[in-house]
């Protein structure tokens, strides 16, 4: 491969001996602080009204700031973002605006467009577009109309409203590009796309995070560095001094008027009390919109300013801005400043080239570059320190209640990281099972990183000394699936399988968090697991995280093939390092032997057991276990039922000829404990390329799911696998104690509110699931060869290897965003301006999940987390489908 420029700067931020820090200055801004947990001091939790939108203008942050296409030191003690008006909207726009998980038909959702560009892992380059309507935004209208509506009805969206009607609306352009690792140019390009002259005033915005305000005195800790000041001593220059970060100058081209105001809370306005400061947060909006003079400081100081541009811009022209951020004065600060934009970009083509497949479509390397940039761009400091949180401030002291209400059995839990977000305005938090599966597409890029988010959430200021990882800030204790172990392995192997310290240092950890699941999720000791929702929100019948209606358990279909899957993961993880460490083989026995239980247990050969197999149906099923002792199948056929399918993994002849005593243990189990091998896939036969298979279904078993999952009117859509059968079309029913229970098929968005109603699991396409299948058929197809043959789809008389179905499946999800051979993208729907506009139809969204019938994209518009697996899919769609 072709070592470009940002190779090299990314060799040089990783070098511990000549390290240059070309990350410290990154996209690590929130694009949502308000109604989040940290921010939530309400005596019962309700994050969402504590610090609603319409407060965040005036309230000052105590755990993280947010802005519009921003920019911070990765501290996030100083920020940039940009701030417009176009002379109508009644708020100043200083951050993106959406309605709460409470106002939202569907939940929390983003009202505007945005769409991230570009972006290189160093951040050498950034791009991002924001599109801002020059008439009033309608803040009033987007609430209530959307308040008006239910589950059943479409959401109401900014299109919707007409306020881009005649293309009156501005293409605003921000880029960033490093002269150095601390010096940063900006442009701010602004294009009026409609048919007449419109007024826009920017405000290139320089802030200090409010570290000076809770009572602390001062000192050198994440909360105390003194207070920091700006101040101006020459024209359209803002100097920033702080204790930690030193002097850091804002240059500002032309002659903008400079303003200042204190990053303070109104508290005349929010609450009716005195304010500390006479200069508050929200100065710019009272001075721009409502003409107060005396909000902004006259003697040019505080920490918060801004560089005001008043423009009028010509129909069809564009104004550019251009900025400099540095920590060295510059004497001609904008010499040479459109040539090393030119260059950077230059460097960012280089090094996507160098990375992308040959043979791939301009569209697809599109796709797939985006995809990458979104990733990029949603990297964020988190800092959350649960103990201190729980306690308060000096200044503060929270409502009793808290002590044992919101994540209190968290408070060793303190962060304060860079880490990749699923959606930095609808998930403005990390996930734990989100975050593992942001790394393979990540890995891609940029290994080191990829490889430290891994060991963080195994650090002990993360991880539970239960060993329990954190699930997300809402609810640190809910139970995700168990997949970082899985992309530890993966993003190894992307990183060229050398770093066994990495690989070792996951698995040592990973084993506290096997032994955790061990211990709280089979209470019955019978190796049939439960674990609550497990991430597929509102898949099931009931609840799965809250006691159950009908009191009992249910032993889970899903939850117990997550621990094989999870064995099989740590057995592989085992071998590799028994390679250099003896002692590691043993440990590859014993995640052997727990393997074997648990297929036993979910086949339903145990002695004495139910499992969860049908076999009247073919198919896998939870099962509803009452007081009384009474077990009920749960048949209703969702990726609960062909999560079992992913637990498997294969083996080579060489590695059983390497590791005797292993291959002596397989042997010894099967000799002497015969029963557990009764109905599984054989791992004493090699297949094909003298491949053994650990697998829970054996080779009928495995035929008859994929019956069910290739069948176009159960789980096959055109864009991928389905999360529940289509079958459901009419709703399964079923009747327990006089109690009635049914679920249904919906292809779309959520019609009930279990988990808030903001995802739907019973019906839509989501992205990690279907990866994991795809993988699984590839493993499959490594053991069976080119003889083992399904038909696909089902009932079509086309017969494929699975190797083909995994690419075939591959390409279905890909499909969700390339154009059609009518130009049309079905991730866009049929929403015309995404679909023929030339300014939108190239800028992509990588949604939460996808229509389940159309492919249509629903849910987060910006998730590119899980979603960004569409990156390595067309990777290796390049590649021809390699595994």
């Amino acid at each position: 491969m072709t070592i470009t420029a940002e190779h090299r700067r990314l060799q040089e931020a990783h070098d511990h001996e000549h390290e240059i820090h070309w990350k410290q200055w990154g996209p690590y801004l929130s694009e949502r602080a308000w109604g989040t947990v940290r921010e939530d001091y309400s005596a019962n939790g309700t994050a969402w009204e504590y610090l609603p939108h319409d407060h965040a203008r005036s309230k000052a942050y105590r755990w993280g700031e947010d802005g519009l296409a921003g920019l911070s030191d990765r501290g996030q003690y100083l920020c940039f973002a940009l701030a417009l008006w176009n002379g109508h909207d009644p708020i100043l726009k200083e951050r993106l605006f959406g309605l709460t998980g409470n106002e939202g038909n569907h939940g929390e959702d983003v009202k505007e467009y945005y769409f991230y560009l570009d972006n290189t892992p160093t951040h050498s380059y950034m791009q991002m577009l924001y599109k801002y309507p020059q008439r009033a935004y309608p803040y009033v209208d987007l609430i209530e109309e959307n308040r008006r509506r239910g589950r059943n009805d479409f959401e109401y969206e900014l299109l919707d409203t007409g306020i881009f009607d005649d293309n009156r609306y501005f293409d605003v352009m921000v880029e960033y590009a490093k002269a150095g690792a601390e010096d940063v140019l900006i442009r701010i390009r602004a294009t009026n796309r409609g048919g007449d002259a419109a007024e826009l005033t920017l405000l290139p915005t320089l802030w200090f995070r409010n570290t000076w305000s809770w009572g602390y005195a001062a000192g050198p800790m994440k909360d105390v560095s003194g207070k920091p000041r700006l101040y101006t001593e020459r024209a359209a220059m803002i100097t920033a001094e702080h204790p930690l970060l030193g002097t850091v100058h804002l240059y500002a081209d032309g002659s903008p008027e400079i303003i200042f105001t204190e990053n303070e809370t109104n508290n005349e306005r929010l609450y009716g009390t005195p304010n500390a400061s006479r200069y508050t947060k929200d100065a710019f909006h009272r001075y721009l919109i409502n003409g107060e003079t005396a909000a902004i400081n006259p003697a040019q100081t505080g920490t918060k300013a801004a560089a005001v541009y008043k423009l009028l811009i010509a129909a069809g022209e564009t104004e550019t801005l251009t900025l400099r951020l540095t920590a060295a004065e510059q004497p001609d600060p904008f010499s040479g400043f459109d040539a090393l934009f030119t260059e950077r970009m230059h460097e960012a083509d280089d090094f996507y080239q160098a990375l992308q497949a040959e043979g791939m479509t301009d569209d697809q390397r599109r796709v797939q570059r985006q995809a990458w940039a979104g990733m990029l761009w949603s990297k964020q400091l988190y800092y959350y320190d649960v103990e201190q949180w729980l306690a308060g401030d000096p200044i503060n002291t929270p409502p009793p209640e808290r002590y044992n209400g919101r994540n209190h059995h968290w408070q060793h839990l303190n962060n304060f990281d860079i880490l990749s977000m699923p959606d930095k305005w609808e998930y403005p938090w990390y996930a734990g099972w989100d975050l593992a599966f942001h790394c393979i597409p990540l890995a891609l890029v940029d290994p080191a990183f990829a490889k430290a988010q891994l060991l963080l959430l195994t650090r002990e200021w993360y991880m539970h000394p239960n060993g329990q990882l954190p699930a997300y800030e809402w609810a640190f204790s809910d139970v995700n699936p168990p997949v970082q172990a899985w992309a530890a392995w993966h993003v190894y192997q992307i990183d060229g399988m050398q770093d066994r310290v990495f690989l070792k240092r996951i698995f040592n950890k990973m084993l506290l968090n096997f032994t955790w699941w061990v211990n709280r999720k089979d209470p019955d000791g019978n190796n049939v697991f439960q674990g609550g929702f497990l991430g597929l929100d509102n898949i099931s019948l009931f609840d799965r995280s809250a006691a159950l209606p009908t009191g009992g358990s249910i032993n889970q279909s899903d939850g117990t093939a997550w621990m094989g899957f999870y064995c099989l993961v740590m057995l592989n993880i085992a071998l590799e390092l028994a390679k250099d460490d003896p002692p590691y083989e043993d440990m590859a026995v014993k995640f052997y032997e727990h393997f074997l239980w648990i297929a036993v247990a979910i086949s339903g050969s145990a002695r004495g057991g139910m499992g969860l197999w049908d076999e009247t149906d073919g198919f896998f099923y939870d099962v509803l276990q009452l007081p009384d002792g009474t077990a009920h199948p749960l048949k209703v056929r969702s990726l609960v039922g062909l999560m079992p399918l992913i637990a498997v993994e294969t083996v080579g002849q060489e590695t059983m000829d390497r590791f005797g005593n292993f291959a002596r243990s397989i042997q010894w189990l099967r000799e002497h404990r015969p029963h557990l091998a009764d109905n599984l896939a054989s791992v004493q036969i090699p297949g094909y390329g003298s491949a053994h298979l650990f697998a829970i279904p054996k080779q009928e078993r495995l035929r008859s799911v994929l019956r069910y999952m290739l069948d176009e009117n159960e789980f096959l859509s055109p864009y991928g696998l389905r999360s529940i059968s289509k079958i459901h079309e009419t709703p399964y029913e079923l009747q327990v104690e006089g109690q009635s229970f049914s679920i249904e098929y919906w292809p779309a968005e959520s019609r009930g509110s279990l988990f808030g109603g903001n995802s739907n699991w019973r019906g839509p396409v989501w992205f990690p699931i279907n990866y994991l299948l795809i993988e699984a058929l590839w493993k499959y197809h490594r053991y069976y060869g080119d003889d083992f043959k399904v038909e696909c789809p089902t009932g079509s008389g086309q017969m494929m290897t699975l190797k083909e179905v995994a690419n075939d499946l591959a390409q279905r999800l890909t499909r969700i965003f390339l154009r059609d051979e009518g130009g049309r993208r079905p991730v866009f729907g049929g929403i015309d301006r995404f679909q023929n506009d030339p300014h939108w139809r190239d800028y992509i969204l990588f949604h939460e999940y996808f229509h389940g019938d159309n492919g249509a994209g629903l849910g987060a518009n910006h998730q590119t987390g899980w979603t960004g697996l569409v990156a390595d899919l067309l990777n290796r769609e390049g590649h021809f489908g390699v595994w």
